[in-house]
């Protein structure tokens, strides 16, 4: 008599990530000894008056209760709307959903505090209110179990790139280039720890002069990186941005718009340069600071297997910076293993909803620093 084969558990993942462009929906299966398959992906576009009210909270000095109310009731709401269109066109119902893992939207990320007062890390979420507006359990707040462990709360991702490409065979770098850049390292040996940590900026600042520069032609984003391209890199100034003390930090490390913004940018700017030269350089920032970390990592000059994915992957001046400092790479996109570039943050955090919900932990300590493995996030039942 045949076992009877376990039907696959369903996930939905939110994320939206410090670029403030949209809510990336993604739906996975889990099954027994498995790897995560992705199902069904939807990206739902960040209105306007939503983007500059999250952007404008980013950045303020002074925010008021109705203010953070306000732009929780959007974002709530077009978390749900992302769900519903993600599900739309499928057979599967809310009520086949295990659960839905919400990120929430990043407001101030500060693990080591600020000027001795404690570590903290805010994502502004509701997820009563989307267990409400969707009919489904909903797995959120990450982030504060592992930075209550002593850890650094980020980068989360690093334990989903195990479980999905985790390879017994071969070292494996991934480079997520979202509004900050972070690797991840799997060694082929199961007993070396996975390493993770922020290596910068990435589309943060890309996006931001983009916006002040270009922003009245339309779009959030420098397409392909054409208008960096067209510029040059001056090296004066990417100078004086590597001068941050954070880039000579050693793991495990994380950083956000706290740090990295246009005021901080401005700061290094000495007024003469062109615009389009700045747009250059700050490519150059990412693609050196991505390169000096991944020069942490390697222990001898073989090539190395780099797995690209987020926004940034898209970049075409982008990722030809990061070749040319990286001629020892093979760039593989994560699509090999059925995953397009977009879609692993969305994943990573349907992924960390099932380890919640089976007790699991969802940090790596290796990477965050915690005490300890810990189970992460609060359940709201649907």
């Amino acid at each position: 008599m045949k076992t009877p084969t376990a039907l696959p558990l369903y996930y939905v993942g939110l994320m939206s990530g410090t670029s403030l462009d949209g809510i990336d929906a993604a739906l996975i299966a889990i099954e027994k000894d498995s790897p995560p398959r992705l199902l069904a992906t939807h990206a739902e576009p960040m209105p306007n008056e939503l983007h500059h009210l999250l952007l404008t909270l980013c950045h303020a000095k002074q925010v008021s209760f109705a203010q953070l109310a306000a732009a929780e009731q959007a974002f709530c709401q077009c978390q749900a709307r992302a769900v519903k269109q993600l599900l739309k066109p499928l057979s599967i119902g809310s009520e086949q959903i295990s659960a839905i893992g919400s990120h929430g939207q990043t407001i101030e990320h500060a693990p080591e505090g600020h000027a001795g007062g404690p570590a903290y890390t805010l994502q502004l979420d509701n997820p009563s209110l989307l267990a409400e507006l969707t009919g489904c359990t909903v797995v959120a707040d990450f982030r504060r179990r592992d930075l209550a462990a002593g850890g650094q709360a980020a980068p989360l991702a690093p334990a989903f790139h195990q479980a999905l490409f985790g390879r017994a065979s071969e070292h494996q770098l991934i480079l997520n280039l979202g509004g900050f850049a972070n690797l991840t390292w799997l060694s082929s040996h199961a007993a070396d720890p996975v390493v993770g940590f922020d290596t910068g900026p990435a589309n943060v600042l890309l996006d931001g002069w983009f916006a002040l520069h270009q922003g009245h032609q339309g779009g959030r984003f420098d397409q392909d990186g054409a208008w960096a391209a067209s510029g040059k890199i001056d090296e004066r100034l990417l100078a004086r941005l590597l001068s941050e003390p954070f880039f000579q930090l050693p793991p495990p490390r994380s950083t956000g718009r706290e740090l990295f913004h246009m005021q901080w940018l401005q700061q290094h700017l000495s007024g003469q340069e062109a615009a389009a030269d700045v747009q250059a350089t700050l490519a150059e920032l990412t693609a050196l600071s991505v390169a000096q970390g991944i020069e942490q990592l390697r222990t001898n000059d073989s090539p190395v297997k780099l797995i690209t994915a987020g926004g940034g992957a898209h970049n075409s001046y982008l990722m030809r910076r990061l070749a040319h400092h990286l001629p020892h790479a093979v760039f593989t996109s994560p699509a090999a293993y059925g995953w397009p570039e977009d879609w692993i943050e969305a994943g990573a955090f349907a992924w960390l909803a099932h380890q919640r919900l089976n007790h699991l932990p969802g940090n790596l300590p290796s990477v965050t620093g915690a005490a300890g493995p810990r189970v992460l996030g609060g359940i709201y039942a649907g």
